[in-house]
């Protein structure tokens, strides 16, 4: 029974609130953005299998760029990068209502993203002592969900009848950009942008630097396959590492597919399934709230079950056929999302920061994490444009995830008995 118990109340460092403040408004940002996109393609007539590359555009520069955004966090005060990377966010969301394609304006944006996120998370190892990590990992998630849950209902307004006849949306269509009705959204995205880069200017610096002694691509490259190879060889750093992997990359299918599944099975618009993706941001909310609560860094491997639990619940969600039963399904699978990814990114920041550093080891997991996200999405793109039925799709990723994770659990089990038995 002790073993539920929190053994202490560690305490979150000071300024942190300012980090998530920041933190929140470019994520809400992002996530609005991403609806207004999906919008815009369909204004732009564009077939409905583009929407997925919009993330594919976003998260690109995660994956290429993952060798050097973690020794320039690393290099740098991060609150400055964080402020630095919103304005290259406001420059997407320009070329955006400029009439640049939508996947290539979100590819711009995911530059910023891309370097904004290892100087966050690099952060938080930096601010809070280790005891401290899964609690201000939980309240991270729960602003990058909240983020997530209000930026649906943000971008789902900003797409509404009531939004476009706006003031706003009048004088921006005023102007007569090539984003047409569109403009006054990405113009109230670019305020809220601002007012993060604002904040993040703010954040104390820690002080803290780590500069790399090379500065040619080629050997920082090299560098970083090392990292990443230490880090995958860690038994602890690679099994978290394989679980938020796996996490992130069906979360990302999953905004588009339940996008697309409120459409097909509930008859919703887009701006109303939208808010229908808010349903998992409450729940992975409760389910991260209560992994920070409940459990401590020794204690994450415990996620991985939770995981099993999301695999299972996906196939249940496809066969939902009425708007309150399907909230319901789809904040129980948040919630066990929530519970599964905390305490692993937890314990992932904290073998990372002890093995590489602070930025590097972020860069390494975003790398991975995001590959998963390319990789996941270009095959729900294909599945789309081949008119694979969304209920079929659902059901295979929800039995794909409870396998892997299942895996998981079987080979950590293994090789803790086997450390026990050489003792």
């Amino acid at each position: 029974m002790s073993a539920l118990l929190p053994s202490a109340r560690p305490t979150l460092p000071q300024g942190f609130g300012l980090v998530i403040g920041a933190q929140f408004a470019s994520a809400l940002a992002d996530n609005a953005l991403l609806i207004v996109a999906i919008a815009l393609l369909a204004q732009q007539g564009f077939a409905p299998w583009w929407a997925p590359l919009l993330k594919f555009g976003f998260m690109l520069a995660y994956v290429v760029l993952a060798p050097w955004v973690g020794p320039l966090a690393d290099a740098f005060a991060k609150g400055r990068v964080m402020a630095a990377m919103n304005v290259v966010k406001m420059l997407g969301l320009a070329l955006l209502a400029l009439g640049l394609h939508p996947v290539a304006a979100l590819a711009v944006v995911g530059l910023g993203a891309a370097a904004y996120a290892p100087a966050k998370y690099g952060l938080i190892t930096e601010m809070a002592a280790p005891e401290a990590l899964v609690k201000a990992n939980g309240w991270i998630e729960i602003s990058v969900v909240s983020a997530a849950l209000l930026g649906a209902v943000l971008g789902g307004a900003l797409v509404s009848p009531q939004w476009l006849a706006s003031g706003l949306a009048d004088w921006c269509d005023g102007l007569a950009l090539p984003a047409e009705k569109l403009s006054g959204s990405l113009a109230a995205l670019l305020l809220i942008y601002a007012v993060s880069s604002g904040l993040n200017a703010g954040i104390a610096d820690s002080g803290r630097r780590q500069r790399s002694e090379a500065h040619d691509a080629l050997t920082l490259l090299r560098e970083f396959r090392a990292a990443n190879r230490r880090l995958w060889g860690d038994r602890e750093g690679g099994l978290s590492l394989a679980a938020t992997t796996l996490f992130w990359g069906v979360g990302a299918t999953l905004q588009f597919a339940v996008l697309r599944w409120a459409g097909e099975s509930l008859n919703l618009p887009l701006s109303q399934a939208a808010y229908l993706q808010a349903a998992v941001a409450v729940g992975v909310i409760a389910g991260a709230a209560a992994a920070g609560r409940w459990l401590a860094l020794h204690q994450a491997r415990h996620g991985l079950w939770a995981g099993v639990a999301l695999g299972l619940l996906m196939p249940v969600v496809a066969q939902v056929g009425d708007v309150a039963r399907a909230a319901v399904v789809l904040a129980l699978v948040g919630a066990v999302g929530g519970a599964m990814v905390v305490p692993l990114n937890a314990l992932l920041q904290h073998r990372g920061a002890q093995l590489l550093s602070a930025g590097r080891s972020i860069a390494v997991q975003g790398f991975n994490e995001n590959l998963s996200v390319l990789a996941m999405l270009a095959a729900y793109a294909g599945c789309e444009a081949a008119g694979l039925p969304i209920v079929a799709t659902l059901s295979g990723l929800g039995l794909l995830v409870a396998a892997a994770i299942g895996a998981l659990i079987w080979v950590d089990a293994g090789r803790r008995k086997a450390a026990l038995l050489s003792l």
